[in-house]
């Protein structure tokens, strides 16, 4: 949906060398095999040549530029930084979006969650389970859903504040649910709360425990990332100056549905999820596809230390927080592999 091949048969200068015969002969097997897409065998026949005579027609066709094919993509998508950013990590799916200049250093710009939306459609089969945690990104493609296959859609963690549920991924899991046709199963019930203890009894009452009961049949989830730092991880947002403080000593650099992680992609501050409601972070790694929709400069740091952690398959960003991922290094174990850097 992104891309489109166009394929001009011309007879330029460029292809002078080439007599009337020839140029002829050459443009009306490239029309068949590039336009009307016959095969080398069927304009063999209709020529009266070997399928070897077109094949090397086709080549000289393109070295002498008789035809030219040329890839476009919409103008909002960098291709290049995409394949580049994809080999660079080792992701799946890599798409990088054209950074707005009124918002350079804004985090997560609005047109990211478009994109993913887009991007889930493709990646979402019928049946499917698809999991979404919180995250203004996550909110922002769930109100661009327009098209989606018929799926169960489960909200992944608790909410930022139970009182903006309405407004916030509990609205998000109604709302692809509503587009899929699907199930949903919302949580109401903060992210983070007092004690752990606190945390269990809520994951056990009815209907936080039925959502919790589909995360290990997840196919494809949508998260957030978070640097920690105020206004850009909610969870750091939730906490005490003296726990952020704590956590901080820890190296924290990344904070992924209330997850710790430094800038080598390890967990730290495990403590910190026996007081949340979230997927845990061995289920998460488990699920087959996971689609990370994080952007800005200031998360460019954060975005890589949960790369690293393995447990992203894919990522939706922009050319300001790619061209500072293309810039790093990736690490010994690319995002694909799923590997715990713990390990």
């Amino acid at each position: 949906m992104y891309c489109s091949e166009e394929i001009a048969v011309s007879t330029g200068r460029s292809a002078a060398r080439m007599g009337p015969a020839e140029l002829v002969q050459a443009a009306a097997m490239a029309r068949r095999f590039y336009l009307e897409g016959k095969s080398k065998i069927q304009i063999a026949e209709e020529f009266g040549v070997s399928r070897f005579k077109v094949a090397r027609v086709l080549e000289t066709a393109l070295e002498r530029d008789l035809v030219r094919i040329e890839i476009r993509v919409p103008a909002e998508l960098d291709a290049e930084r995409s394949d580049a950013l994809r080999a660079h990590f080792g992701l799946r799916h890599a798409v990088v979006v054209e950074s707005p200049a009124e918002a350079e250093e804004s985090p997560d710009p609005e047109n990211l969650g478009e994109v993913a939306a887009d991007l889930l459609g493709e990646l979402v089969d019928e049946g499917a389970v698809l999991g979404l945690a919180w995250g203004r990104s996550t909110i922002h493609m769930a109100a661009a859903l327009d098209r989606l296959p018929q799926c169960t859609v489960v909200q992944l963690t608790g909410v930022y504040d139970a009182g903006t549920a309405e407004r916030g991924s509990v609205e998000a899991v109604r709302r692809a649910a509503q587009v899929s046709g699907g199930d949903a199963h919302p949580i109401y019930a903060p992210m983070l709360l007092p004690d752990a203890a606190t945390a269990a009894a809520l994951r056990n009452q009815t209907g936080i425990a039925r959502a919790f009961d589909y995360f290990d049949k997840v196919t494809v989830a949508a998260v957030s990332i978070g640097s920690w730092e105020p206004g850009i991880s909610t969870v750091h947002d939730m906490l005490s100056d003296d726990e952020r403080a704590r956590y901080a000593s820890y190296g924290v650099a990344a904070e992924m549905s209330a997850h710790l992680f430094d800038r080598d992609g390890r967990r730290v501050g495990r403590d910190l999820g026996e007081r949340c409601i979230t997927v845990e972070a061995d289920r998460l790694r488990r699920i087959p596809e996971v689609v990370a929709i994080a952007g800005g400069q200031r998360k460019a740091d954060a975005i890589a230390a949960v790369l690293r952690s393995g447990l992203v398959t894919s990522l939706v960003t922009d050319t300001a927080a790619a061209d500072h991922l293309l810039s790093v290094p990736a690490g010994p174990r690319p995002a694909l592999e799923r590997a715990d850097p713990d390990d």
